[in-house]
């Protein structure tokens, strides 16, 4: 029995195709059911953490019996090619091997490469990897594909529960993390021109994102625009102050004094580090 290629993304609009057919839930609960064992890919996730995705502490009386027929009703779906070559689209055949049953829960259970969270999240790391080794140009391929996955917020349109909400939370970090790393990449080639632009957005939506803020001040600096890039060090400190009611981090204002100073390099001692590079000594070289 040959396994269909199913492949799901959850970067964006839940999307689930079984060798090429659509085959997403439009049902509400069976699509948590689904992006909740898709996230923990081939890991078994407890009927307790199902249940407290879909009901929290208000479960029905017959959930047992309504958990099952979630499953049932999934199998059906992954099992769509093997109905339309004649085979009945029931609970067994490929489906089965897909979806697996065991002892107090159920797990997703699919080849590399068909979940775009676990693809993305391998490629982060080998961005992440790249850089902290000094390939800065691969670095920023490998970080820009990662970013390409996302089609939108993580499972927009999925009404989530609190365990898949913590899921998005941490995917949402990552990202983050990620766009980071991709624009201390661009930084190290000398691409400070080409990402005024995206910087000075992210700042708008984020504006108490202190990685961003710094990276903006940076590419600023670097592009010969100093008045600018320190009227962006104030605006940083008044939103911070504002909004959380706390001072710049020591990494921003060190940022800030070496920009006053004219510094035309910054140590790892006396610059802001950068976990991931190393130092901002790397990264800032101020011209």
């Amino acid at each position: 029995m040959s396994l269909p290629i199913v492949k799901i993304d959850l970067l964006g609009p839940l999307s689930v195709r079984v060798d090429g057919v659509c085959v997403t839930p439009t049902a509400p609960k069976p699509r948590r059911v689904l992006a909740l064992l898709a996230i923990n890919l081939n890991r078994v996730v407890r009927n307790e953490q199902i249940i407290d995705e879909l009901w929290e502490s208000r479960p029905p009386t017959s959930v047992t019996t309504t958990l099952q027929t979630y499953v049932y009703q999934l199998r059906k779906a992954l099992n769509v090619t093997a109905a339309q070559n004649g085979t009945p689209a029931h609970t067994g055949g490929p489906a089965a091997a897909l979806l697996r049953t065991f002892a107090g829960g159920y797990m997703l259970s699919l080849e590399p490469g068909s979940l775009d969270v676990q693809l993305f999240e391998e490629l982060v790391r080998r961005g992440r990897l790249e850089l902290e080794l000094g390939e800065v140009t691969t670095a920023a391929r490998t970080l820009r594909e990662a970013l390409s996955l996302w089609r939108g917020p993580a499972l927009v349109d999925v009404n989530r529960g609190p365990i898949l909400q913590a899921h998005v939370l941490r995917l949402e970090e990552i990202r983050k993390s990620a766009l980071e790393l991709r624009i201390d990449a661009d930084l190290g080639l000398g691409r400070h021109h080409e990402l005024l632009s995206d910087l000075v957005g992210l700042v708008a939506q984020q504006p108490t994102h202190e990685g961003f803020q710094m990276r903006l001040i940076l590419a600023l600096y670097r592009a010969g625009r100093r008045s600018e890039a320190l009227h962006a060090y104030q605006r940083a400190r008044q939103a911070l102050v504002a909004e959380l009611g706390v001072d710049p981090s020591g990494e921003l204002q060190r940022l800030h004094r070496a920009i006053l100073a004219g510094e035309t390099t910054t140590t790892p001692q006396s610059g802001p580090r950068l976990d991931h590079v190393g130092s901002w000594g790397r990264s800032l070289n101020l011209p």
